[in-house]
């Protein structure tokens, strides 16, 4: 299998079951049930981070896997909350903001 290959099938993936599958990792069906979007953002911030991804398909294939076993382990032994994945988690609480009275038409 070439790299190409390997990219051309993981674009038919479509679920976070799908990827785990492929990559053929054990996984709690309940985690990824709960968590499923998490673990594909969190896979692919992995993948942003290589600067150089590997040219030989087998090792190119062997860093996914790691990759994605990282990200669900993630949140095997944490949770969303915690993790904190996606921007909306990362906003802070709301600002209060003061009008005056006089501000204020009818």
């Amino acid at each position: 299998m070439s790299v190409e290959e390997l990219e051309m099938d993981m674009e038919e993936l479509s679920s976070a079951e799908d990827f785990l599958d492929y990559f053929e990792i054990d996984y709690e069906a309940s985690i990824v049930h709960v968590n499923r979007l998490h673990i594909l953002q969190r896979f692919h911030d992995y993948i942003s981070e290589v600067e150089e991804l590997p040219d030989d398909a087998d090792k190119h294939r062997t860093l996914y896997r790691e990759m994605l076993l990282g990200a669900y382990e993630d949140f095997v032994k944490s949770n969303a909350l915690t993790e904190k994945v996606f921007k909306v988690f990362h906003m802070h609480e709301p600002q209060d903001t003061f009008v005056p009275i006089s501000d204020l038409k009818l």
